[in-house]
């Protein structure tokens, strides 16, 4: 299944531009094409109706800010199977995947008891009756099918914790082809289906989420992956494993919560500045996610090297892959910054539709302009933050990541964005500016921690404790017989 075997990535150094790029292009390829299927999300919502587009990304952001978490914890048991593979425990990559879906599957009531909290935060929001309607819809339909998104996470993890990328990339694609397609014909109606407009949009993001997850389990379940790392048998909690998990895997979920919670709100304060200001802060976020995606794929590649080598006892090697990750970052950031500084007028001319609605993307575009110009400024140091944060948590160093964005985002960008909005009232490029200070200073911060030591000496997997137990006794740590 396209498995890297550990102690022997192929031709050229280890965590070498080589290596780094033969497992980053799959992820890349993933969080692009889930880049393209949201902004045809957007593209055919913005064509649907202002207040659609307006409506998406702050009910979108909100229930992934709900979701994440729980995504986050079970995922984090691919960080488990990049150091169990580099460790050369086939069986205990299994485990650990394991719990992970014990984890996605005990969240889904969660989710949905977290439903309630989501709607009153929108209703807070203050945005005009027509968006807030279409928020509630979107928002309840994404919750109620959100146990996809753990559940896809941690089987997800199983595959590229070991280095098969690719797998998960066919998933990714299947998934996001599939909901494209739901979204066209859900969306205007087309091919039978009513014409549900946003309501549609959220069903075809739950039905896609499904598709891939079904994919992935019918691999992870085969008798080809089976046969190698027992997946069928080890299927069961097991309490001490479980609770090396949650004790590295809670600090990144509550990171992920509190930092995407940050950037919900800036979201929903945008929308007391007025529908231009909402509408144009909303398009150049959707912008922005053409660059963001794809660097969180060769984050996630910084974090399988970085979780492998250190699974191995070659920091030297995790290192080298934290560092050449994040050089390939910058240079991809570069090019794609230059692109908002280039052209503006077209990517903003993708949301236009027709009549009224099309004059109004119009009169967004001077706003607009000064919007991707600092996009185009923060992009390298938004670069360095998804990277070498996901090195960091590659090796475990879990709390540093927590602690430090939280600080960052609560302490300095969300209370300095309420005393712009709220005490002096500043519009929206200041609210911008002061977000750009932000993502600098949280680069700095990371970049330093991961030129240090310390991380380098943070024990994932108890190997300096008691090991953990067999799942089953006298279970072999090779291959299962049929």
């Amino acid at each position: 299944m396209g498995e890297i075997d550990p102690g022997s990535a192929g031709e050229g150094r280890p965590g070498g531009y080589r290596e780094v790029l033969r497992v980053a292009w799959p992820l890349i390829v993933s969080m692009g094409s889930f880049t393209l299927m949201q902004f045809c999300d957007r593209l055919f919502l913005a064509r649907y109706s202002l207040a659609a587009i307006q409506a998406a990304l702050p009910a979108g952001i909100l229930s992934f800010t709900l979701i994440g978490g729980f995504m986050a914890l079970a995922g984090y048991a691919g960080t488990f199977v990049s150091q169990y593979h580099g460790a050369g425990d086939r069986p205990a990559c299994a485990r650990a995947t394991a719990q992970g879906i014990w984890l996605a599957v005990a969240s889904w009531p969660l989710i949905l008891a977290l439903t309630p909290l989501g709607f009153a935060a929108l209703r807070a929001s203050g945005h005009p009756p027509e968006v807030l309607a279409l928020e509630r819809s979107y928002f309840g339909i994404l919750m109620a099918g959100g146990i996809a998104v753990p559940l896809n996470a941690a089987l997800s993890g199983f595959f590229s914790g070991r280095g098969d990328t690719r797998t998960t990339m066919i998933a990714s694609l299947i998934g996001n082809v599939a909901n494209v397609v739901l979204d066209y014909l859900m969306i205007f109606g087309r091919g039978g289906f009513p014409r549900w407009g946003i309501a549609g949009a959220a069903v075809a993001s739950v039905i896609a989420g499904f598709v891939s997850t079904a994919y992935l389990a019918a691999l992870y379940f085969s008798r080809t992956i089976h046969a190698a790392h027992a997946t069928r048998s080890h299927l069961r909690p097991e309490p001490a494993l479980m609770r090396r998990l949650l004790r590295f895997g809670m600090p990144s979920a509550v990171h992920l919560v509190l930092d995407v919670g940050s950037f919900t709100l800036f979201c929903l304060w945008m929308g007391r500045l007025g529908g231009e200001a909402l509408a144009a802060s909303n398009i150049a976020l959707s912008i922005n996610n053409l660059a963001f995606m794809p660097l969180m794929g060769i984050g996630m590649a910084a974090s399988i090297l970085v979780g492998r080598y250190q699974g191995a006892r070659e920091p030297a090697a995790a290192r080298r892959s934290g560092w050449t990750s994040l050089w390939i970052g910058l240079m991809y950031m570069g090019v794609v910054g230059a692109t908002f500084l280039l052209m503006p007028g077209a990517y903003f001319a993708l949301f236009a539709g027709t009549g009224d609605d099309a004059a109004a993307i119009e009169a967004l575009l001077p706003m607009g302009r000064w919007l991707l110009v600092m996009m185009a400024a923060w992009g390298l140091f938004d670069a360095a933050n998804v990277i070498v944060s996901g090195a960091l948590r590659g090796s475990g160093d879990t709390r540093f990541v927590m602690w430090y964005s939280v600080a960052m985002a609560w302490v300095f960008w969300i209370a300095g964005e309420a005393v712009i909005l709220f005490a002096w009232g500043g519009g929206l490029i200041a609210s911008w500016v002061w977000m750009v200070a932000y993502v600098i200073l949280l680069a700095v911060g990371f970049v330093r921690r991961f030129a240090g030591t310390r991380w380098q000496s943070i024990d994932l997997l108890g190997r300096g404790e008691s090991p953990l137990p067999p799942a089953h006794p006298g279970a072999e740590a090779g291959m299962v017989k049929e």
